[in-house]
């Protein structure tokens, strides 16, 4: 028997999507199998470890505990949305904050989700919910540091440039992230 389901619709990476699955699929299954997207990786299925991680509606989720009906109508960012140029990627193959690639697109996807100017500590706990078994997490603390500091100096180039000109849109923008309600 044929079941015939409702479009989901969502916008993924910045383009509208609208698919026909089970709306209890977890988002997880949609991205990588009906949508091609592999970079989401599956580690533990349970929400424990974080290789899932994506941004909807700018905040990080366990795509493998998100049924895809709870997608409809976000903005979905996986890390093939940041294609290859987010300051992040780069930060990470260059301090050793990537090993074997699995927990590394979650990794990513989750500070990316810290928005401006974190601190150490806001790090460590934007990131308490992914693991990493080969790292040691220095070298994905160290990346995320080093690519604030890039942006803080980019930042401070561009105000000393005064009226040059409006400031450049970066290259792979990324919703506002959680922020720590106070």
């Amino acid at each position: 028997m044929t079941t015939h389901h409702r479009p989901i619709v969502f916008v993924l990476n910045g383009k509208r999507a609208s698919l026909r699955v089970h709306p209890l699929k977890r988002l997880l299954d949609v991205l990588r199998e009906d949508c091609g997207l592999t970079g989401t990786k599956e580690g533990c299925g349970e929400g424990e470890c974080g290789a899932c991680t994506v941004l909807v509606d700018g905040r990080a989720v366990n795509a493998c505990l998100v049924p895809v009906a709870q997608a409809a109508g976000a903005t979905i960012v996986t890390i093939e949305g940041l294609k290859g140029r987010h300051p992040l990627q780069r930060a990470f193959a260059e301090h050793g904050g990537a090993q074997c690639g699995i927990c590394t697109p979650g990794m990513i996807m989750a500070a990316a989700a810290l928005g401006p100017r974190p601190t150490l500590e806001e790090v460590r706990t934007g990131l308490a919910g992914n693991i990493c078994r080969c790292t040691g997490y220095e070298g994905i603390y160290r990346a995320i540091k080093t690519q604030e500091a890039r942006r803080q100096k980019a930042e401070a180039r561009r105000g000393a440039a005064g009226a040059r000109g409006p400031r450049p849109e970066p290259r792979a923008p990324i919703p506002a992230g959680r922020r720590k309600r106070r």
